[in-house]
């Protein structure tokens, strides 16, 4: 937990401020999952603090969404270019992707 709260932080994924008069604080809690390795030993205790969004309601608390990711259909035609090209093709995984603040 420690972890992901420094992480949070050092990203400047909120800032505090007074909460507008009639409004309410969207609540927050903590998953927990244990990630293990091929053997089935655990290899670390992993904590994400998560917004319970499922409380807003539509046109009260927001009246837009919006989840920048990327279609399936544009990830293939990517992939069409570089193997017509001859392009090297790598992949990665980025933590905290969502995480960043303003």
């Amino acid at each position: 937990m420690d972890d992901e709260i420094t992480i949070l932080e050092k990203n400047k994924t909120w800032t505090l401020v007074e909460l507008p008069h009639g409004k309410r604080a969207i609540g927050s809690k903590w998953i927990y999952h244990i990630k293990y390795r091929v053997d089935r030993s655990i290899e670390r205790f992993k904590a994400r603090l998560v917004a319970k969004g499922y409380n807003q309601v539509e046109g009260l608390d927001f009246h837009d969404t919006f989840s920048p990711v990327a279609k399936l259909v544009i990830v293939h035609c990517l992939l069409v270019v570089a193997v017509a090209k001859n392009w090297d093709i790598h992949q990665l995984d980025v933590n905290n992707a969502f995480l960043h603040g303003y």
